[in-house]
């Protein structure tokens, strides 16, 4: 049998994988829907009806869509290294703290708010995200806890701010910051709330493949992120990667925070976010730490929880079951992963497991 019909016929198994799984998430979906005493079908319907047979609900998809390529992609790229940066969403918050200051605070000068707010807040996530990656590289301390605990103390802040120094005074009491100036928005498409943020996102997938598949800078990080004792032999810098990764990946966060404060809310509150940082790991993962497939995956889970808010509406669904129904889909991809890994004798994703890329070793 020649290589190309080897390489078909694997292909053709893997995809015959994939299918199953996705048609065990729709046969799990109506299973759970129906011990919650939703008429399974009918509801599965309605949620991609209301997310993707609307003009409305397929902006709103969009929308939701946006901030997770960007944390999706911020993720991606520290896992293609083994740092399982878990700080995704404390990174968003910092980027949207610092977008915020901008927006309120920076006075004019004559560029629009919108145009230093993205660069703050891209800034601001790589500052967040930069102790646990010197901490990582230097001493070799677990970037989970680390990056986990910059999640509370950012929202905490947030929460600070918006009930304290930065709560508008036109809120009507509310704990919020007042209204962004007109020159801290993005712009918006045809009407909808889809804005300015979904091309940044779709660049950024784009400018990371080439950075990660195209550059010799790239190919040491997944060298890393695959062997890192290989990377050390080869002379590999590990522990300059490790700080510059987590940069990257910070930066990518809280860019998404800044876009959310720009193209969607237009003021800080608190708790804005409803788990983009959290979710971004379940788009990396499906993805399988591509940036090309990024966008389709969190479009797809933007449709999820669009098409979940609508059906608590037409449907009475709780709002848990669409977090359920997040976690059968990442369960089926990890089972897709392994049996597939498994069948071929190979770890097809090395990076995907393991253990970190640095354990103390040196440059």
């Amino acid at each position: 049998m020649s290589a190309a019909a080897v390489i078909l016929r694997r292909a053709c198994r893997d995809l015959a994988v994939i299918a199953g799984a996705v048609g065990t998430v729709l046969l799990a979906c109506h299973v759970v829907l129906g011990a919650a005493g939703i008429h399974g079908a009918g509801a599965c319907a309605a949620l991609f009806r209301e997310s993707l047979g609307t003009r409305y609900g397929f902006s709103e998809s969009v929308v939701k869509a946006t901030p997770l390529m960007l944390a999706g992609l911020a993720v991606a790229v520290a896992f293609r290294m083994r740092l399982w940066n878990i700080g995704g969403e404390g990174q968003l918050y910092a980027g949207a703290l610092a977008a915020a200051w901008v927006a309120l605070f920076l006075p004019r000068c004559g560029i629009p708010r919108v145009m230093l707010m993205l660069p703050a807040a891209c800034a601001a996530g790589a500052a967040w995200a930069l102790a646990p990656g010197i901490l990582k590289a230097s001493l070799g301390v677990s970037e989970i806890l680390v990056t986990l605990m910059g999640n509370y103390l950012a929202m905490l802040l947030a929460d600070h701010l918006c009930y304290g120094p930065w709560k508008g005074s036109t809120t009507f009491g509310f704990p919020m910051s007042d209204r962004f100036p007109a020159d801290a928005d993005l712009p918006t498409y045809a009407g909808t709330r889809v804005h300015g943020g979904l091309a940044i996102a779709l660049i950024g997938a784009v400018l990371l493949w080439a950075l990660l598949w195209r550059t010799r800078w790239g190919f040491q990080v997944r060298v890393a992120g695959s062997n890192a004792r290989a990377a050390e032999y080869a002379g590999y810098r590990i522990r300059r990667d490790v700080v510059v990764v987590m940069l990257i990946s910070g930066a990518l966060a809280g860019l998404a925070g800044g876009v959310e404060m720009a193209g969607v809310l237009h003021r800080l509150q608190p708790r804005f976010s409803p788990g983009y940082g959290y979710t971004a790991i379940l788009v990396a993962w499906l993805a399988r730490l591509h940036p090309l497939a990024i966008p389709p995956v969190a479009l797809f889970l933007g449709m999820l929880l669009t098409g979940g808010e609508q059906l608590q509406v037409s449907a009475g669904v709780p709002s848990s079951l669409v977090d359920i129904l997040q976690g059968l889909i990442l369960f089926l991809a990890l089972a897709a992963e392994a049996f597939l890994r498994r069948r071929h004798g190979e770890a097809r994703h090395p990076e995907l497991s393991g253990s970190p890329a640095v354990e103390g070793s040196g440059d």
